[in-house]
């Protein structure tokens, strides 16, 4: 991931929506026209688009004009999706996921398993598409075959009310900020005005445990599993909690920061660019994006690769494909980026009357990708199954040191042997900032 070119990502960027919901169920989406053959009815199997107003907009908009076989979009949190997967190919045969989109970490163990076709034929026939070869080289998981072909992709950045800018720190760009300048804008606005304005996505399926794994970690430490518990964790966790005196405390709910941001009762904050959308479409007039905050080690941001894989069990890879052609359409693309703000993977103009809202996280966007102390961190890769565990054993860091106040270096000792048992368990390998490994990543 590290080599993508900063034009990749300032024209490709920001797709996917990392959420976790209920398994969910619709009605077909899509199919039933004309074709000669459209073969068997299949699942869409995907980790992404769990709220409602998303999976509707894509059964009833994205997939609105795709003719072939009938398709049942499913999408589930990240261990239920992916035991189905690997169920279905242990049992042989012919199962019912015809195509998975999910997350590029998500697919590794899969893939280890030997759950996915080869499909480098489909990707060779998308070439045309200009989709960068760095996340066609991430879909190839080290070796020759192409195990799935990029759908969309996603990142995180910052939102601030405009009435925030004026208490910035002497000499601060807010397009360049650090964390410690973050935590003195935090200070400043809590002084002059009383209010606790920053929030954090704390809440039921919110994503903090991304951007502690995304950002602050690697842009304190240089790493993630390797430095769990090291020196400059303890520094990170220790701003971390400072920057928490100056957030409000009501953050322990905010699944998606945009609720809060749109209400005025905070001011300033980071999340997923989907959870963003919202309040940048209905106010774009009052607030600003902006890249994530820089640390020691650099200024980290995590980008969000969502693939289409063709499973061995597929019950009809004619329609699997056929379905693939149709999510890399230009046309569709743009369709996706309007309706759940996901950004083209593929080569597309952007249309002249895109949203403002929309407009306003491009920039973000290639502002952050673009930034001169900018690194990519990937999601985590060959969790599987084993993601639920570390997610929570990342967020229950956060909730020890901030929300109970527990000590910084008795809460890092203890959960650095949960997340080392998961390590060793799930015989998972170091992966982005932590480098490579043998053998399980080590907590040093």
């Amino acid at each position: 991931m590290r080599g993508m070119s900063s034009r990749a990502f300032a024209l490709a960027a920001a797709a996917a929506i990392l959420v976790t919901a209920c398994s969910t169920t619709g009605t077909p989406s899509g199919g039933g026209g004309t074709g000669a053959d459209q073969g068997k009815p299949f699942v869409f199997a995907s980790t992404q688009f769990s709220p409602v107003t998303e999976q509707e907009n894509m059964r009833k908009k994205i997939l609105a004009a795709y003719q072939g076989a009938s398709v049942d979009f499913v999408t589930d949190q990240e261990p239920v999706i992916l035991n189905r997967i690997s169920a279905e190919a242990k049992a042989g045969g012919e199962g019912q996921i015809g195509l998975a989109g999910i997350e590029n970490g998500q697919f590794a163990a899969l893939v280890a398993a030997g759950a996915f076709d080869d499909i480098t034929k489909i990707a060779d026939k998308h070439k045309d598409k200009k989709i960068p070869q760095d996340m066609l080289t991430l879909g190839k998981f080290g070796g020759s075959a192409q195990i799935y072909i990029p759908w969309m992709q996603a990142t995180y950045f910052m939102v601030a009310n405009k009435q925030a800018l004026q208490y910035l720190p002497s000499g601060a760009d807010v397009n360049a900020l650090t964390y410690t300048q973050l935590i003195a804008w935090a200070k400043n606005i809590t002084d002059k005005t009383g209010q606790k304005k920053f929030g954090f996505p704390l809440g039921t399926d919110g994503l903090i445990h991304r951007l502690i794994q995304g950002y602050f970690y690697p842009s304190y430490t240089g790493g993630l599993v390797t430095t769990y518990k090291s020196g400059d964790a303890a520094t990170m966790w220790n701003d971390l909690k400072e920057l928490w005196k100056y957030s409000n405390p009501q953050s322990t709910t905010y699944a998606k920061l945009q609720e809060p941001l749109q209400s005025g009762d905070i001011w300033v904050g980071i999340d997923h660019v989907a959870r963003m959308i919202d309040v940048l479409k209905a106010k774009p007039d009052d607030f600003v994006a902006v890249p994530a905050p820089a640390g020691a080690k650099g200024r980290y941001y995590m980008s969000v690769v969502i693939g289409l894989g063709i499973p061995k069990a597929s019950p009809n890879k004619a329609g699997a494909e056929a379905l693939i052609d149709h999510l890399l359409k230009p046309e569709t693309q743009i369709i996706t980026l309007r309706e759940n703000s996901f950004f083209p993977v593929v080569d597309v103009k952007m249309p002249s009357d895109l949203n403002k809202g929309l407009q306003l996280e491009a920039d973000a966007v290639a502002k952050q990708a673009n930034s001169k102390d900018a690194k990519v961190v990937p999601l985590p890769v060959g969790l599987g199954a084993k993601g639920g565990e570390f997610n929570k054993a990342i967020t229950d860091t956060f909730v020890r040191i901030l929300v109970k106040n527990e000590s910084v270096q008795t809460v890092l000792d203890e959960q650095a042997a949960i997340i080392q048992k998961i390590m060793t368990d799930g015989n998972i390998k170091c992966w982005g900032p932590d480098g490579a490994s043998s053998g399980p990543c080590q907590v040093k």
